[in-house]
Order: structure tokens, then sequence, then C-alpha cells
């Protein structure tokens, strides 16, 4: 087990967040712990996740679930996507992802079931809502090596084709590890180049989820940081960085900089704060559902406000 201490939080979770929390802690342990490392190497896993986000998307919104498929390695795989129009501007699109796989050598929990999990859980809680924008969900495929930043990435594949199609790509947010937290004092490290500044500007304690962009993204990302303080209280660190810090290009939301559109992630830091990242011990119990639940919340309300919310 993990020996962080985390506080309490407060107010505690009401009964409907508990039932949330339970709901994230089944994703999370059917993915990483029952299925665990799932990658084209061991393509009847892939398929078994993929299987599984499917059923959790269509069964927490009753809406159909899209396969985006292509072929990696010989293999057919898919991104999994949830199209859900807007009211007024459906032409105008927001996209919330995270990536479904594992690199081999874990079971993958926090990297990146807990995303996996905490999209599951916004696009079920924003059922039923009245947004200008169109909001599609999707489970990125092959974000980790070796597919990183090559053709056969799920959301490079992604990108590309919201590029050929031309499609008015509002931003995406993308979800990458967000379940693992440590209120200790020195547990939380940042990148080198922004390292000294960090010191004193920012937390030392792990327990905080973060935001990031690039410079061109910073509208988004402010307008998302409005609606996760509206939606929830708890600590989030929003800071738009130049592209050419390389720690900040780590996941599915690179691929969109890359094709010219906005995208922020949103993270706890990755192995800026997890010990566990990329190895054997990110398992299930190492994460903070407590705290996870709370991120849901925020993530939703990030959404509303980038979408816009009619009410």
């Amino acid at each position: 087990m993990s020996s962080r201490t985390n506080a309490p939080l407060t107010p505690p979770l009401t009964a409907d967040e508990r039932r949330i929390e339970q709901r994230l802690r089944d994703h999370v342990e059917r993915l990483a712990g029952l299925i665990g490392p799932r990658h084209v190497g061991r393509p009847t896993s892939l398929e078994a996740a993929a299987s599984y986000i499917e059923q959790q998307f269509a069964h927490g919104t009753g809406e159909t679930v899209e396969r985006q498929c292509y072929t990696a390695a010989g293999r057919r795989v898919a991104n999994l996507v949830i199209d859900r129009p807007g009211t007024r501007d459906p032409h105008r699109i927001v996209l919330v992802g995270a990536h479904y796989d594992a690199v081999p050598e874990t079971p993958g929990a926090d990297d990146n079931a807990s995303a996996v999990a905490a999209v599951i859980e916004v696009a079920r809680r924003l059922h039923g809502r009245a947004l200008r924008r169109t909001v599609r969900f999707i489970a990125f495929v092959n974000e980790e090596p070796p597919h990183f930043y090559t053709q056969t990435m799920g959301s490079q594949v992604y990108a590309r084709q919201c590029k050929q199609r031309r499609e008015q790509i509002v931003g995406l947010i993308c979800l990458e590890m967000v379940g693992y937290f440590d209120t200790r004092p020195g547990s939380q490290h940042y990148p080198r180049p922004i390292a000294w500044p960090a010191r004193w500007l920012m937390p030392r304690a792990g327990g905080f989820i973060g935001a990031v962009s690039n410079l061109v993204s910073a509208r988004l990302l402010w307008r998302f940081r409005r609606g996760f303080k509206r939606a929830v209280k708890f600590p989030l660190v929003a800071v738009p960085l130049p592209q050419a810090i390389r720690e900040i290009r780590l996941s599915d939301h690179g691929p969109f900089w890359d094709e010219g559109f906005a995208a922020l992630m949103v993270t706890d830091t990755s192995f800026f704060r997890n010990p566990h990242y990329h190895r054997a011990t990110d398992t299930p119990d190492t994460l903070d559902y407590e705290r996870l639940t709370r991120v849901v919340a925020g993530v939703a309300g990030g959404v509303v406000s980038v979408a816009g919310g009619e009410d």
C-alpha cells in the first residue's frame, strides 16, 4: 500500500458523489486489475478494454459509440467516440479524451485507467445537459510507445482526420493520469525549465490537479479553469507554458497542437509526482478515488464552460 498522507476532503462527498466514486473504482479495477496490461502485443486484452469502455459509454448515456478503426502492427485497433451535437452551434466541436492503452510493464491504473474512468463519468454526468457546441468524448488507442508520436498513435490518426474534414475544433481537453495524489511536503516536482520559479510559485505537495496548455491555447485553458472552479472546491493549478518544454507534450493533446488545434492536458503531473509511473506497481490501490471524484466534477464544469451551457 502507498505511504501517502492525504488529509480528508472538506466537505465530505455526498451520497451521489459516493456512487460516482464507486463507479470510478470499478472502472479502474476492471481495466487495470482484471484486464491489466493492454496494448497491441496483447490484442485480447486491448479488445477487452475497448469493449468495456464501449459498454460503459453506452450504458451511462444510452448513446451510440462509434469505432474509428485502423490497422497498427498488423492488428485492427480503434478509437471510441460518442458524438453529442450542440443545440445552437453544432459545427463547433469540443473534444474530451483519454488513451486506454498501457505499456507492457504495467497494469496502468493511473496511466491511464484513471483518466478513462474520468471521461466515462464526465460523459455520464453531462448526459442530457444542453450545450451550445458539440461535445465528443473519445477513448484513444495507442498513445504509449512504440506508437507514441507515430502514424499509428490513435490521437494522431484522429487529429489528422479532423484537419482533413476541416472540422471546427474549439479544443481538446485531454485527461492524462488524474488519480494519484500525495499531500506530503516535497512530494511534487516540476520540469527542469520551470523548476526554479516553481519553487516559489507552485505547490510543493501533490494534492492538486494540473491543467497545462501551450501559449496558443491559453484562452481555452482560462475558460476551462473558470468552469472547473465554479463546479467544485478542489485545488487546480492552470498554467500555459511554451511548447518547447518537452514534458508538456507527453500525451494525446500534442498531435492536436501539431495540426493547429487548441488543446490542454489535465493531469496529476505523472512522473513528477507518481513513483509508480510505467511500473508494475501502478495498481488500483494506489489511487485516491475521493479526489478523483472531485476532479470529475471539475472537468465536467470545465467542459460546460468551454462548450457553452444553455443555462
